[in-house]
């Protein structure tokens, strides 16, 4: 086909169907119906990048149903066991119905995971920590989902004498097994496991699955292994019919088939998998390949240096940073339509004489699916972002400040924001909000890990509604996001001419005199003693921004004790002018180290 001859429909055809969304291979380039060792990793690193970016919820209920779904398997085993006299062959054969539903239900399994999320992590694009809170929240729910299913097998009636004969006999049988014995047994267990993971990778329909399911779990209790999540439901069984001390039971039976099954998953199999593809494997999976890669600090200490996690695509321009600089970064999701968000954060960063905005085109994937793999694919997605971002570069150019762009494309929204901010050093977040903003996606997103996190930097959320910074209307009250709404007016005074107004609330008109008197000072103290100020004395803070509202051109708003970007994320806003008002509002929250409970239920 030479460059004139036009595009072949039945080819573009058969290459979206022999590509999945996530850009993973559908069938093999060279065998249609055998994938070689580089697409299997493709396929695996597609799967890892939607389990290591879940939330802790998600993977925790997920891992709680697999592990109470391993009480099928316990079940059937001991009932199998009791009504076939003990034969070793005939007492197995029902034992992977369980592990059938974990996997082939795309249940979350600790030894499951030793393979994905580990791929990503020997190619530096997830880190330790982000490896092992992975594995500490799977693990958590499968543990917890044992402890259930022993429960109604012990005092649910569910065994028949004879069964929980047999499982008192199984499970005593593990327990009195020696460690180093348990070890080696668990470890060729977790090689099962994880391998069983490369080969349902490789494999292009759900009856091959189910048969490798089937016949790599039957070898477990015909090979005399051990996997934790069952060990774990016997050892709690055994506790739960007074049989056994919990502790002895954790130490000298679990912790040995733990540490031997991930042993055997990941340095078995995960590692010798890995290095059996090619160098290639990278490129040809993500971006960039290794030049987007974690540093090592990054890769050991994860958020604490740096980041955690690589996103798909990210595209930044190669220009040396000033550390010393005062950095704007100004998160976006669509740049035809947040130009007022621009246009803020620029002139903010007019007003200092050191000053760098980073315009940050976030390119979110629906539902963690991941854009094609491949460089011309998301070349194409860089090229476009690219060509949306001139308009924010030539309004970022009118205010002579020094201004950057670049593009993020992630399954994450609302956590992307935090990782952008922390990477670049911001000292400042300025983004829009509304629900097709950025924040549409992050309401779905670990909300309890936002609540309890230091925020990185200050945070301005703009509604720019009839935008317009004439006249700013300041709510006042003694708190460290007053104080960085007042930094921001008197930014707009000085940089375009804004008009200045602070309003203080106060309980009566005995305590007006207070409330000029700290009004008066408050505005000496922030740098804006021009202001016009006003005392209201109706006790009705609501009220009194709603009347005041009217005759300015913009409201900028402090955040309250329980935190702004908690409340946006959860649509609980504590004043309804907010979202009645038709001028535009600024909501300010600065960076402050208060805890979980006090951003829950403030001081």
């Amino acid at each position: 086909m030479t460059e004139s001859d036009p595009p072949n429909p039945e080819e573009s055809v058969r290459e979206a169907v022999e590509r999945s969304r996530s850009g993973a291979p559908a069938v093999g380039s060279v065998v249609r119906d055998r994938f070689s060792s580089d697409e299997v990793f493709q396929r695996i690193v597609a799967a890892a990048d939607e389990e290591i970016t879940s939330g802790a919820r998600e993977l925790f209920f997920s891992a709680l149903a697999a592990g109470f779904a391993i009480t099928i398997t316990f079940l059937l085993y001991v009932s199998m066991k009791a009504s076939t006299g003990g034969d070793p062959v005939l007492s197995a054969l029902l034992y992977p119905l369980g592990f059938v539903y974990i996997i082939i239900g795309g249940y979350q399994l600790y030894t499951e995971n030793t393979l994905p999320p580990v791929a990503l992590t020997l190619e530096r694009l997830a880190s330790v920590p982000a490896l092992l809170r992975n594995w500490v929240v799977v693990l958590a729910g499968n543990l917890l989902g044992g402890t259930l299913g022993a429960a109604a097998l012990a005092y649910g009636g569910v065994l028949s004498p004879e069964a929980a004969d047999a499982a008192l006999e199984i499970a005593q049988a593990g327990v009195e097994t020696p460690w180093t014995s348990l070890f080696f047994k668990a470890a060729f267990a977790g090689l099962i496991v994880a391998g069983v993971v490369w080969v349902t990778f490789a494999a292009r329909d759900t009856i091959s699955r189910l048969v490798v399911v089937y016949m790599a779990f039957l070898a477990v209790p015909l090979g005399g292994l051990f996997h934790v999540v069952v060990s774990y439901t016997e050892m709690v069984y055994l506790v739960m019919n007074g049989r056994l001390s919990f502790l002895v039971g954790l130490n000298e039976f679990v912790v040995p088939v733990l540490l031997g099954n991930t042993f055997g998953g990941v340095v078995l199999v995960t590692i010798v998998n890995y290095f059996q593809t090619t160098e290639n494997r990278l490129e040809s999976a993500r971006f960039e390949g290794a030049k987007r890669q974690l540093s090592m600090s990054e890769w050991a200490l994860g958020s604490l240096v740096g980041r955690s996690y690589v996103p798909l695509i990210e595209a930044d321009e190669a220009v040396e940073s000033n550390p010393d600089a005062y950095h704007v970064v100004v998160p976006i999701s669509n740049p035809r339509t947040e130009a007022h968000v621009v246009e803020l954060a620029c002139t903010l960063a007019k007003g200092r004489e050191d000053a760098v905005v980073d315009i940050v085109h976030v390119v979110q994937v629906p539902s963690r699916i991941s854009q094609r793999y491949g460089a011309a694919q998301n070349d194409r997605i860089v090229q476009h972002s690219n060509q949306l971002l001139e308009g924010a570069r030539e309004r970022a150019a009118g205010y002579e400040v020094e201004a950057r762009t670049s593009t993020v494309v992630s399954h994450r929204s609302f956590e992307e924001i935090f990782t952008i901010s922390q990477r670049k050093d911001a000292d400042l977040v300025v983004m829009g909000w509304g629900n097709d903003r950025i924040w549409a996606g992050g309401k779905a997103e670990r909300r309890l890990n936002e609540l309890a996190n230091r925020l990185p930097c200050d945070f301005l959320v703009l509604n720019d509604r009839n935008y317009d910074t004439g006249r700013l209307l300041v709510p006042t009250v003694e708190s460290s996001h007053s104080e960085l709404s007042a930094e921001v007016a008197r930014a707009l005074r000085d940089t375009v001419g804004s008009e200045v107004t602070l309003l203080h609330v106060v309980d009566g008109p005995d305590d007006r005199e207070r409330g000029e008197s700290f009004l008066s000072e408050w505005a000496e103290t922030h740098g804006i003693p021009d202001a016009n100020l006003v005392v209201d004395d109706s006790g009705d803070a609501e009220r009194a921004i709603e009347e005041y509202a009217d005759s300015h051109t913009m409201i900028l708003m402090g955040a309250t004790e329980r935190g702004l970007l908690a409340r946006l994320l959860t649509d609980s806003l504590y004043f309804d002018v907010v979202n009645d008002t038709d001028h535009p509002i600024l909501l300010a929250e600065r960076a402050t180290n208060r805890t979980l409970k006090e951003r829950l239920f403030g001081r």
